[in-house]
């Protein structure tokens, strides 16, 4: 009788553990966002290129943070603003940084539509035309009868009309010529052209490639109050599932600050994603973007959006005849999904 006694209670407890084990599974299944096919998968596009600046994409990946959120993030290399706004609101991919002023020329001339800003990534611009030492460049008026490169699709190069007649410049006296976001720099240290476009923070990059120290002309220095990067989805992402934008820009953001604290840790892990990384000089992109990312407003969380800025920014280049069209900064900028200040 003991015996039978035992062997009944044995296959009790059997059957229990096994209905535990699979209740136990099944909410795993249900609730848990970090492992396995549970993972919302996104499509990302870095700025330009895959450079220092842009490392924290791969920090957030490389960390958790997007795993913690729930995504399975699949990072490519950008092509500046204009390329990066067609592939999102293409379907291509699901977010990406633009220029924020490079954004609100593309929307108020009519280039581009179905996008919106819900994160600021710069507090500041950093668009810039960068030559090197023995160029004859030394100040905006320099530019002209030179020849610039960039591509077809970045803000430094559709921002210049802009810059030009701010700063003094007859543009029609400045030749362009298209080049890939990775050729640029050896484009200029081979001496094809006299400037490229380019962010200020990528000094040190330009340097190591080209092995000549670089001559910085910041379009800041004539246009204040332009944001720099802004981080991008479709007016579509942005409706439909407002929650999982929210949950992306709070990974992606996390991984911008790591990258700022951790600089030579973000470089490391970038190289370790991009072979030809020149971990020095990621690193050092990194150390120059902080004060671009960070608000002058002490205590401001990384990645707020100001509408007032916005609307400042737009008045800059409506007075300057850049803009077909009056802009208000919620066509641009939707403050429900960007971090609070």
């Amino acid at each position: 009788m003991r015996r039978l006694t035992r062997t009944v209670a044995a296959a009790a407890l059997a059957a229990a553990l096994a209905l535990v084990a699979g209740c136990s599974g099944d909410s795993d299944k249900s609730d848990a966002k970090g492992a396995g096919d549970s993972l919302e998968k996104v499509t990302y596009l870095t700025s330009f290129g895959n450079f220092g600046r842009d490392s924290y994409a791969w920090v957030a990946k490389e960390k958790g943070f997007f795993k913690e959120a729930g995504f399975d993030v699949d990072i490519k290399p950008g092509q500046g603003t204009g390329s990066v706004i067609q592939t999102i609101t293409g379907g291509q991919a699901d977010f990406g940084p633009i220029d924020l002023t490079g954004g609100i020329l593309q929307l108020g001339n009519g280039e581009a539509k179905d996008f919106v800003a819900v994160a600021a990534i710069q507090q500041r611009t950093m668009a810039a035309i960068v030559s090197v030492e023995g160029k004859n460049i030394a100040t905006p008026k320099d530019l002209e009868g030179k020849k610039l490169a960039d591509t077809p699709f970045s803000v430094v190069r559709n921002l210049f009309p802009t810059y030009a007649r701010l700063a003094g410049i007859d543009g029609s006296k400045v030749t362009w010529v298209n080049g890939e976001a990775q050729a640029l720099m050896g484009m200029l240290g081979s001496g094809a052209v006299d400037g490229i476009g380019q962010f200020v923070v990528g000094q040190p990059t330009v340097e190591a490639v080209t092995k000549k120290k670089p001559v910085v002309l910041p379009y800041s220095n004539v246009m204040q109050d332009l944001y720099g990067n802004a981080l991008i989805t479709s007016t579509k992402i942005a409706k439909e599932k407002p929650e999982m934008v929210k949950r992306f820009v709070g990974a992606l953001l996390k991984g911008l600050e790591y990258s700022l604290e951790h600089p030579q840790e973000a470089a490391d892990l970038l190289k370790k994603n991009v072979d030809a990384t020149n971990p020095a000089a990621a690193k050092a992109e990194l150390e120059l973007m902080a004060a671009y990312v960070r608000s002058s407003n002490s205590g401001t969380a990384i990645g707020t959006l100001d509408s007032g800025r916005v609307a400042k920014s737009i008045a800059l280049l409506r007075g300057a005849g850049a803009l077909k069209q009056d802009l208000t900064p919620d066509q641009i900028i939707d403050l429900n999904l960007a971090p609070k200040a």
